[in-house]
């Protein structure tokens, strides 16, 4: 699972008790893998609206993953933050591990790379 991927998950447990607290969730002994990818400026440049930049630095402070505390104001003509960027979101994966939501503590299983994020009948 790529950390772009990451950005967009939240827990739906329907009983969890701080919907605040629901998004970003949080790693769990993760196994990480860089993976690398053909870097496309014009994709980097139109997704930045679209990423909780505030989750993204706290994710990858909790995963020790350097990334600039602030988007720049011109990013497309920014050449370092764009690598830096690329490399998180798009060459970032997480192979194995667990998410899991502060709000409820309710744990979502990363196998191969792929999230489990099927809730059981009684939480949703």
């Amino acid at each position: 699972m790529r950390l772009i991927t990451h950005n967009m998950l939240k827990c739906h447990v329907k009983n969890c008790t701080d919907p605040d607290k629901q998004f970003p969730l949080r790693f769990k002994d993760v196994q990480l893998e860089q993976i690398e990818a053909e870097r496309n400026d014009e994709f980097l440049v139109r997704m930045l609206p679209r990423i909780d930049w505030s989750a993204l630095l706290k994710t990858t402070k909790e995963l020790g993953i350097d990334l600039p505390e602030t988007v720049p104001d011109a990013p497309a003509d920014d050449e370092d933050f764009l690598q830096a960027l690329h490399a998180v979101i798009l060459e970032t994966h997480i192979k194995e591990g667990s998410m899991f939501c502060d709000g409820c503590s309710h744990e979502y299983k990363i196998t191969n790379g792929i999230p489990n994020m099927l809730l059981a009948e009684h939480e949703i």
